[in-house]
């Protein structure tokens, strides 16, 4: 039976576990590297690293010498490219377009190399240390080796420059962990160079697979190839189960070492315990390790991700744009640990996007805004989707207002700007700044940032909506409340055009009663004036010798021809009584003749002075002397003095009352002012409002009429004044005429 030139050891597990490292690195380049240039050259350096690498695991298990050389060969027919790859990568990944001559110098130069690599100029045979066969060079190996070193030193001056006057915090992210991750382990690989001259130093290359966990490690925080949350915990689950593995392989040559030259039942036996190994330890150990890397190394991803998508569950039942806002910006900050935030709002009424809402350490945002028709909004309007400082470098210099559009985001300040997105139009912005820790947005950062922007788009919507709807409903309240006053009102006008129905047809039916009255009264009052006027006359006519008696009968005669001139001054005022009260039936009479207020208010008082002088009414008169006059009708405006002055009457009490009439001129309103005060009960409060209207009186029935109040008003208002009634603070009722002075 032919046995394999292969024998197992554990020199072999560190270059295999850099292989597993390097090829799974490239698998993921390549698969979700979305077809950019810089991961397919991330890619085929981590392919030529993993070739290496595979080189030195056989060289540590292989037996036959000249197997171990032609491997050599056949690998370093490829490796030989790293230095081209390496070059084209870092200045694909800078964004470097000067001297691209050199990529193209180095690929020749490698093509040259990998052309002689199979000759013995290259690799002129094998060397046996204790860690394996391991390939001696040639001249041309040194000519390599010096233009490898001298080819990543460049490489790394250029990074190291660029991390030093980078601004962005995740393109410097980037760059370190590109130093850090490949540099490193192009670093290690130079020393796989001492073997090659005969020096048996184990090669420290075989080690790379450290820098490149590292690398790993940056690819899982910081998603330097965009490829997702789940694919980055395969990645972790792949490098741990390497790591197993290569313990398993150890552990099973250790064994076997142990158990080899025993016997074929000591062999049975080892069979046995390594089944046992598998179930009860291998397969559990796997599970607790990644219940480990879950815990410390996803444990704040699981949180904050299934913080915000609780926070979008919730803004569904918000309704009030403010707290939407807030609670966001609020969350946002705390659970992903960022600067600030802000977000801006659609001004409508403006058609510019205004600063609503900020948390975090950020001052001078009040004001900010940008017109909608900015550059800024129509990328975000056509991209549906994020912008950050890294879209900004890849802009094309041949897209329109590229300037103005750079300024704009600049401007925003934010590293991160979300166009939260309702129905295909935008209607609101969400600005972040940078982590706290200097981490980059990841693409699950971004996925759920652009979920939770579009959550908001729509909460934002919803409690619009729902506010127009409370706005429709106040608006709707306020309209029926309105028109619930205006058909109030319209009522009212409805009862008072009954009331001067009523009133209008009462005063006819007055009217057509005062004229028949009046025609009835005017003849025997027109005979009695004349007879009164011929018996004064006469009796003025007649000689003092004519009078029989002694002196005590002319004083008598004297004293009866004043009250003959008295009643017949009555009687003419009875006549214009009447007159007025027809005039005031019929509405035609003129407010033309001067008027003195004194004069109305004393005729009114001798008008009604049978009806106080048996009671124990004091009557007090403080008329203004010099009163102007006025323009208007003397017996109307007696009506309304003979009105005010007998309710007075009626109202305070027989034996102590007290009535005030004063009259007085305010010169500034060039108003003359009547008042008439009483120590009555006063007026009720309910009824106060009530008392001018036509009909309406607090007597008993068949003492009152309702209309004397209400003909004094109108009389008042046909003179362009104001009558106005009010309860003194001492006690009793006050009316109060106010008449305009003219001409």
């Amino acid at each position: 039976m032919n046995h394999l030139p292969i024998e197992l050891n554990y020199w072999v597990i560190p270059p295999l576990v850099s292989f597993l490292t390097l090829v799974g690195l490239a698998g993921l380049a390549l698969v979700k590297g979305k077809g950019r240039k810089v991961n397919l050259l991330f890619a085929g350096i981590c392919l030529l690293g993993g070739l290496l690498s595979l080189e030195k695991a056989l060289a540590s298990v292989v037996t036959d010498p000249g197997l171990a050389l032609r491997t050599s060969r056949i690998d370093h027919m490829f490796i030989v490219f790293f230095i081209p790859v390496y070059l084209h990568f870092t200045y694909t990944f800078l964004g470097i377009s000067r001297r691209k001559w050199l990529v193209g110098i180095a690929y020749a130069f490698s093509g040259c190399l990998s052309l002689l690599s199979q000759g013995d100029y290259y690799l002129e045979g094998v060397r046996q240390y204790y860690f394996g066969y391991y390939a001696k060079g040639g001249p041309l190996m040194y000519v390599f080796g010096a233009a490898s070193t001298t080819n990543t030193l460049y490489c790394l001056y250029l990074l190291f420059r660029s991390l030093r006057q980078e601004k962005d915090p995740n393109q410097k992210n980037k760059t370190k962990y590109i130093i850090l991750g490949l540099g490193g382990a192009a670093l290690m690989a130079h020393f796989n160079f001492l073997p090659l001259t005969g020096i048996g130093f184990y090669p420290l290359g075989n080690f790379s697979f450290i820098p490149i966990l590292l690398l790993g490690f940056a690819v899982l925080k910081h998603d330097l190839l965009d490829i997702g949350f789940m694919v980055q915990k395969g990645l972790i689950y792949s490098l741990l189960t390497g790591l197993l593995t290569g313990s398993y392989a150890l552990m099973i040559i250790l064994l076997n070492q142990v158990f080899s030259g025993i016997g074929q039942r000591w062999s049975i036996l080892f069979s046995i315990f390594f089944f046992i190994a598998i179930v009860f330890v291998f397969d559990p150990l796997k599970k607790r390790v990644q219940l480990f890397i879950d815990r410390l190394l996803f444990k704040g991803k699981y949180d904050y991700q299934k913080t915000l998508m609780s926070l979008s569950d919730a803004m569904a039942s918000m309704l009030n744009i403010d707290e939407i806002m807030d609670r966001t910006l609020r969350t946002l900050t705390e659970v992903m640990y960022l600067d600030w935030g802000y977000v801006m709002l659609m001004d409508d009424t403006q058609n510019r996007f205004r600063v609503r809402s900020q948390m975090g350490m950020l001052s001078n945002v009040k004001g900010l805004s940008i017109v909608d028709s900015s550059p800024l909004i129509s990328e975000l309007g056509r991209r549906k989707r994020e912008l950050t400082q890294h879209n900004v470098r890849e802009w094309p210099q041949a897209f329109d207002e590229l300037s103005r559009l750079v300024e704009d985001f600049y401007n925003l300040g934010g590293a991160v700007i979300l166009p939260m997105v309702f129905k295909g139009d935008i209607n609101g912005l969400l600005v972040l700044g940078n982590k706290k820790s200097g981490d980059l947005f990841t693409a699950q950062d971004l996925e759920l940032l652009r979920t939770l922007a579009n959550q908001c788009a729509v909460a934002i919507e919803n409690a619009k909506a729902y506010q127009l709807i409370e706005n429709l409903n106040r608006n709707l309240e306020k309209m029926v409340e309105e028109r619930t006053q205006e058909l109030k009102r319209a009522l009212e006008e409805k009862e008072k055009t009954q009331d001067l129905l009523v009133r209008s047809e009462s005063l006819a039916s007055v009217g057509a009663l005062v004229a028949g009255v009046a025609h009835e009264l005017n003849n025997p009052i027109a005979s009695v004036s004349s007879l009164v006027q011929s018996s004064v006359e006469t009796m003025e006519a007649m000689p003092p010798v004519q009078v029989v008696g002694s002196e005590g009968d002319l004083a008598e005669m004297e004293e009866l021809l004043d009250d003959l001139k008295f009643s017949l001054k009555e009687l003419k005022r009875a006549g214009d009584i009447v007159a007025s009260l027809l005039g005031i039936s019929r509405q035609t009479e003129e407010y033309s003749e001067p008027v003195a207020l004194n004069d109305v208010c004393k005729d009114a008082l001798k008008v009604l002075y049978n009806q106080y002088k048996q009671t124990g009414i004091e009557v007090v008169e403080a008329y203004e002397e010099n009163l102007p006059e006025i323009r208007g009708n003397f017996a109307n405006l007696g009506q309304v003095c003979l009105n005010i002055i007998s309710n007075a009457i009626l109202a305070v009490d027989s034996r102590q009352g007290k009535i005030i009439i004063k009259t007085h001129y305010d010169k500034a309103r060039g108003m003359v002012i009547l008042e008439c005060e009483d120590n009555g009960p006063g007026i009720p409060k309910e009824v106060i409002n009530d008392i001018f209207k036509p009909f309406f009186t607090t007597k008993e029935a068949g003492k009152g009429t309702g209309l004397g109040l209400y003909i004094s008003h109108e009389i008042v208002r046909r003179h362009n004044g104001n009558i106005f009634a009010q309860n003194n603070s001492q006690g009793g009722a006050m009316f109060r005429v106010e008449l305009p002075v003219t001409g």
